[in-house]
């Protein structure tokens, strides 16, 4: 039996397939569209997953979209008309699309799929509650769903037992923590839906000194993490905008205008709503575990792309262990939704595997040597083919030489992080790898930080961490021992200054609080994990930088093509796709001439 699920029209479109409960094929439509965050219908990716899958539309049996439109026009509705006539432009910009698109939506999947059977509509909290728990490794755990919103439900837990899940509570609109973040985004610079991870890197850079502010004025904080926000400091429920005046009033000034310089104010206010955001999910953790009685924890929905709680909960939180959707955004929910329909719906039996059954998120189009070659050939490129050891070997000489690659291979990753097979990667010891990386190569603000991908058996010798984190989904703090001494002036550094103090043996995926993104990386990964192994007995150090393969505002590279895009555009040193390897010096004459390089320059 296949199962088709969708994710669409809000951001991250995404498309995933399900055979007989093994999810086979899943992927954003961005990596595509080549349009960040892509909310389109994933045309594209559908198309590529048909073609990945030598399947047709003919051989799909269900469709599960990731949730129910109704229920959320309802709440859209019945939100404008609780602060009428407040919010008349926002609504009037709203309900067009609503009525010409989105309240059709079965018409629009059949339209769009030419699809006559079966199609099932979970709530939105119910997709993201299906993606944490069944391809968790758990027979039975408690589940925390927590984002900006779907229908009503801003955060959802309950209890995932054999193929049944189970709600037991939920908060609903306007009051999401996923909201309060993002408006804390949106005020200091970033674009809501995408920029809130930038607000998490930044946050270290500045003291929590809004903290109290956060909580004393903007949300009244409970015991078991529930709350209510106070409605006369944001905008998102009746305007354009996520903050309102009163909220500026109360911080001192209109939110900081994007791509200006960042002050002091904007990393001090990253900070506080992380610390915000830690208390806020740690109270509920604590509460669903006595709420469920379970030992186990599975996450999802967008707050759960937030690695710096996810440490927290790890270290702090009541429960033995816990499991982490790696697309914990919407684009997951497509994967939800057809894993909730196999499971909830038509009630097949579940068997738990050790790890888990998400493939390590290698789930997207893989490329054969043959197909990559061609676009090689067609693009004239100077490159060598090489054995795979060799290839190795080249490319572990030229890490240590602190040279970046570009490395493609194998399935593209599913989910906002590259795990290995759509990666740029580095020499974790030099000093100044992540400033050439951030500004010569992804060309992205110099905050940044870079995350390691470290080898499974070794995680504990370089960071305080006792269990797998193969998806970079948990931080923790560097070792001890690595971690070098500051100077009473490196100490007494503000903000940004503190960005170029070395602070451990591997200082270019060392964060200003001596914390790093952890990705821990195994067998199941061979060409990978092969590389490291290389690395480290050539090195002594069994740490890569590894950062994903585009530059900034652009999606993950999916295909050859943009692979050489990516390449070509950028100081990248050497790019290794499949069994070959192109140097950028090679390239030198092809790089200079201006009608080559048109065919690799932006718009």
């Amino acid at each position: 039996m296949l199962i088709l699920g969708i994710s669409a029209f809000y951001h991250d479109s995404a498309v995933c397939l399900v055979k007989d409960g093994e999810i086979i094929f899943a992927a954003q439509e961005e990596r595509f569209s080549r349009k960040k965050s892509d909310e389109a219908f994933p045309r594209l990716a559908i198309a590529s997953c048909f073609k990945e899958c030598n399947i047709s539309i003919q051989d799909i049996d269900y469709v599960a979209f990731y949730d129910k439109p109704l229920l959320k026009f309802e709440r859209i509705l019945e939100t404008y008309l609780s602060i009428a006539p407040q919010g008349f432009s926002s609504f009037i910009k709203a309900m067009p699309i609503w009525l010409k698109e989105k309240l059709w939506m079965k018409q629009i999947l059949r339209k769009e799929l030419g699809f006559s059977g079966p199609i099932i509509f979970p709530e939105h909290h119910q997709s993201h509650a299906a993606s944490a728990f069944f391809p968790s490794p758990f027979s039975s755990a408690a589940f925390l769903t927590v984002d900006g919103v779907g229908e009503w439900a801003t955060s959802s837990f309950g209890i995932g037992s054999g193929n049944v899940l189970t709600t037991l509570g939920e908060m609903h609109f306007p009051h999401s923590l996923g909201l309060l973040y993002s408006a804390l985004t949106y005020y200091t610079g970033f674009k809501v839906n995408s920029g809130e991870y930038k607000v998490m890197g930044l946050a270290p850079y500045g003291e929590a000194k809004y903290k109290n502010l956060i909580l004393d004025n903007l949300m009244d904080l409970k015991s078991d993490g529930s709350f209510k926000l106070n409605m006369k400091y944001f905008n998102f429920h009746k305007g354009l905008t996520m903050t309102s005046p009163a909220f500026h009033k109360l911080f001192g000034g209109n939110p900081r205008k994007p791509e200006t310089l960042l002050a002091q104010k904007d990393m001090d206010l990253a900070r506080s709503v992380q610390e915000v955001t830690e208390e806020v999910i740690l109270r509920m953790v604590r509460h669903i575990h006595k709420a469920t009685g379970e030992t186990n924890l599975c996450l999802a929905g967008g707050v759960a792309l937030n690695c710096v709680a996810n440490g927290r909960i790890l270290r702090e939180g009541p429960f033995k262990d816990i499991w982490i959707q790696p697309a914990a955004g919407d684009a997951g929910g497509a994967l939800g939704a057809a894993l909730f329909t196999w499971y909830q719906v038509l009630g097949n039996q579940r068997t738990t595997k050790s790890g888990d059954s998400m493939k390590g998120a290698y789930l997207g189009p893989s490329f054969r040597d043959s197909e990559i070659e061609r676009v090689l050939k067609k693009n004239k490129l100077k490159y060598s083919k090489l054995p795979r050891r060799e290839l190795i070997t080249s490319v572990s000489k030229a890490i240590t030489s602190e040279k970046v690659i570009g490395w493609f291979q194998g399935k593209m990753e599913f989910g906002p992080r590259a795990l290995g097979n759509r990666s740029i990667i580095g020499d974790a010891r030099s000093p100044k790898m992540q400033e050439t990386m951030n500004l010569k190569i992804k060309f992205r603000e110099s905050f940044r930080p870079f995350a390691p991908a470290v080898l499974s058996e070794d995680v504990s010798e370089y960071f305080d961490l006792k269990k797998p984190s193969p998806y970079m989904l948990l931080v923790a703090q560097v070792k001890k021992k690595l971690q070098k001494k500051m100077t009473r002036k490196q100490r007494s550094l503000f903000g940004i200054d503190k960005l170029n103090v070395v602070r451990s043996t591997i200082p270019a995926v060392t964060h200003v609080d001596y914390s790093a993104r952890v990705q821990t990386v195994d067998k199941s990964n061979l060409l990978f994990y092969k590389l490291l192994r290389d690395f480290k007995k050539r090195s002594g150090c069994g740490v890569l930088i590894n950062t994903s393969f585009n530059v900034r505002g652009e999606p993950i590279i999916c295909t050859p093509d943009d692979a050489i895009r990516c390449f070509i555009r950028t100081n990248i040193d050497y790019l290794v796709i499949g069994s070959f390897m192109i140097s950028k010096a090679d390239q030198r004459l092809l790089v200079n001439n201006t009608d080559w390089q048109k065919e690799f320059t932006l718009d």
